[in-house]
């Protein structure tokens, strides 16, 4: 039974969840994506409403909020707020499907508080703190700084592993992705 199921994948920035979270729902088609509301600006022509975020003002998510609109929701930085909306999971459960998450750990644990049992929750990590430290460095994307707080950050996250389902170790990725297959195949058919 897929329907009223979750999958949440959440792990220190540059642990590869994304990257795990991509491959199960292009090879699984039992699974649909949890688009996320936000209330920062798109990033050029590149993202969608609807299809990279839900794009919402300050005020709307702020009015979702008091009308108790979301499953989970957090101001990241000041006036920048991110959430999952409950209409979000219920359009993905009426087609049969179970929804899957990709989000930071914070969110992970917040979404398995409110799913419990209707949920599977997968911490991501890599082997140690310097293989971390390495993958954000060549990515190329980060300035000293960013890097800087991306590991402090995750340094924090990783305190929260316990209390997630189970945990992938991201060493070796053709090894996580069946891993990350299993785990989810014997979820959605228990």
């Amino acid at each position: 039974m897929t329907t009223g199921k979750a999958i949440i994948f959440s792990a220190p920035s540059g642990s590869g969840k994304t990257t795990l979270v991509r491959h199960l729902l292009k090879h699984n088609p039992r699974l649909a994506f949890s688009i996320s509301a936000c209330t920062r600006d798109k990033r050029g022509r590149k993202e969608e409403d609807g299809k990279d975020y839900y794009f919402l003002t300050p005020e709307e998510f702020k009015q979702k909020i008091d009308n108790d609109e979301f499953v989970e929701w957090e101001e990241v930085y000041p006036g920048n707020f991110y959430g999952t909306l409950k209409a979000e999971v219920e359009r993905i459960w009426q087609q049969g499907k179970a929804v899957v998450f990709d989000v930071d750990v914070k969110g992970g644990v917040n979404l398995k508080k409110y799913f419990r049992d209707q949920a599977l929750a997968v911490f991501v990590r890599v082997p140690s703190f310097e293989v971390l430290q390495e993958r954000l460095r060549h990515r190329g994307s980060e300035t000293e700084e960013s890097l800087s707080q991306r590991l402090y950050k995750a340094r924090f996250e990783l305190g929260f592993e316990d209390q997630f389902d189970v945990t992938i170790v991201n060493d070796d990725l053709a090894t996580s992705l069946t891993q990350a297959e299993t785990l989810v195949d014997n979820f959605l058919n228990s």
